[in-house]
């Protein structure tokens, strides 16, 4: 039996497969070059490129995404987190504080807690985030809670989960999110004689952009949910959780169909999906958000990206027109802390949620066939909402404002200091 793949791992497939099409579209224009010399080299590349340019059906058909079938398993079962290794207690310490000090942006003005904020789930409670100090974001900002154990991250799945300080190089540095430079940051660091302990502690060494990525990274891995009462159920405590949360869960598990994609421990299947979710209009009527909008696109190379009028979502990184306005599907754990919910935000509260897929999502041509109407009265979507209630734990509450943050100090003996 072959094994199975994600639709995501998959993606990058359809990157590699693009490349040598460039490549190979390159050696045509120097062929036609040579042998015609009829046009100017402009013209000649133009009419290759439009020659050569396959219709949406020849992309299916030989995409590697497309071609992958793999074999239907077995849903993963619902389960406790897995427990996680043991950090570095200095990393910690010190990634705690540079988590909320604003000295590691570009500007000194944002803080990864400004988008990651404690008393909101460590999400931000908007529909859409804030960026990058003259910016605004087009997404919903995620909760780091758990993250440790995302598949990938991002709404779009852009980042392999196994690699978290990667993600923290890429939100610090990312020009939308915080701008940071790390050929700076230390360098500010160097100048508080707390962190240069604390670094000394953590990595014996003194303040570098690694290091400082390493300690975030460390820092955000014991963000994990704890005493979570659908954990004490499965493991026998009939008591941890109510009569009409457990009539909710046999609908989670049978007429409302949500184990299909939110299964596994993180309660979540981590493939794209379609579901008609309403598009945000501030993406396209907030002249900021658009921007970033088509920056980020461009970036990322999807096609026609200043024509843009929606986000495609996982299309960014498959380029398989299919997978336009899917994203991956998020976690489920402290889901009563996160609202507003979608990528978009464009869902309020976990009623209204439950409420679309009680309707059968949105409109959408990409929509996935999963998505269809369930016919739950309103005792059992009240059921199912009281249910969603219980996959989260104890409130998480770290909270450091930017007044308490270690200072810069004059060093006395700066002459004889090693740096």
């Amino acid at each position: 039996m072959p094994q199975q793949t994600s639709r995501v791992d998959r993606g990058s497939w359809l990157l590699s497969a693009e490349l040598l099409g460039v490549g190979l579209l390159f050696a045509v224009v120097f062929v036609v070059l040579f042998v015609t010399g009829e046009k100017s080299a402009t013209e000649q590349m133009l009419q290759v490129a439009a020659d050569e340019t396959p219709t949406e059906q020849e992309l299916q058909a030989t995409s590697p995404v497309a071609m992958v079938t793999p074999e239907p398993t077995e849903l993963p079962a619902l389960a406790p987190l897995p427990v996680v290794e043991e950090q570095n207690s200095a990393a910690v310490e010190l990634g705690k504080w540079l988590f909320f000090d604003n000295r590691i942006s570009g500007d000194a003005d944002r803080r990864c807690a400004d988008c990651h904020v404690p008393s909101k789930g460590w999400a931000d409670g908007q529909d859409l985030s804030t960026g990058y100090t003259g910016t605004e974001y087009f997404r919903n900002s995620k909760t780091v809670v758990n993250a440790v154990h995302a598949k990938y991250f991002y709404w779009d799945g852009r980042l392999d989960g196994q690699d978290m300080p990667t993600q923290v190089r890429d939100t610090i540095t990312e020009s939308h999110f915080m701008a940071g430079d790390g050929r700076i940051m230390h360098q500010r660091l160097k100048n508080v004689p707390v962190y240069v302990e604390l670094f000394q502690e953590a990595f014996g060494g003194e303040p570098s952009f690694n290091r400082m990525i390493g300690a975030v990274a460390a820092f955000e891995r014991t963000l994990v949910s704890r005493n979570v009462p659908f954990d004490a159920y499965l493991g026998g405590d009939e008591s941890a959780i109510s009569a009409e949360a457990k009539q909710g869960l046999d609908l989670f598990k049978g007429k409302a169909g949500c184990i299909n994609c939110h299964n596994g421990p993180m309660l979540t299947d981590s493939e794209p999906h379609n579901l008609g979710v309403p598009h945000n209009p501030k993406i396209i009527t907030e002249v900021k958000r658009h921007i970033t909008l088509r920056s980020m696109m461009s970036f990322l190379g999807v096609p026609n990206y200043h024509n843009l009028t929606r986000d495609p979502g996982f299309f960014a990184v498959s380029k398989d027109y299919k997978d336009f306005g899917s994203f991956v599907t998020p976690s489920l754990r402290e889901v009563s802390r996160t609202a507003p919910y979608m990528h978009n935000g464009m869902l309020p509260t976990l009623e209204t949620v439950v409420d679309f897929y009680n309707e059968g999502g949105g409109e959408d041509e990409n929509k996935d066939e999963l998505i269809e109407p369930l016919g739950l009265t309103a005792d059992e979507k009240a059921a199912l909402v009281v249910f969603l209630e219980t996959l989260s734990g104890d409130p998480i509450e770290i909270d450091i404002s930017k007044e308490s943050i270690p200072k810069y100090e004059i060093l006395s003996d700066w002459y004889e200091t090693i740096n």
